[in-house]
């Protein structure tokens, strides 16, 4: 499994990515997560709104700081 975190690294997209680890942690998953900075990526990725959260390459979340509960809801699905 493949997780990005996409965001220029602001205090909302650490805290996605610190919640994103938390969530594959308790979930006892292994999984490869990168964090993306470069807004030119991110764009091309079709994301408007930071931070967002992709899972395998689709867009799960975008625009908001997701709750470690909601993304193990996403990463299970």
């Amino acid at each position: 499994m493949k997780i990005q975190i996409l965001g220029s690294g602001c205090p909302n997209c650490q805290k996605l990515e610190e919640n994103t680890r938390e969530a594959v942690k308790e979930l006892g998953l292994k999984a490869e997560i990168t964090h993306i900075y470069d807004i030119g990526k991110i764009i091309e990725m079709g994301v408007m709104m930071t931070p967002a959260l992709t899972v395998d390459g689709k867009v799960c979340i975008s625009g908001k700081v997701a709750s470690v509960e909601e993304i193990k809801e996403v990463i299970k699905k």
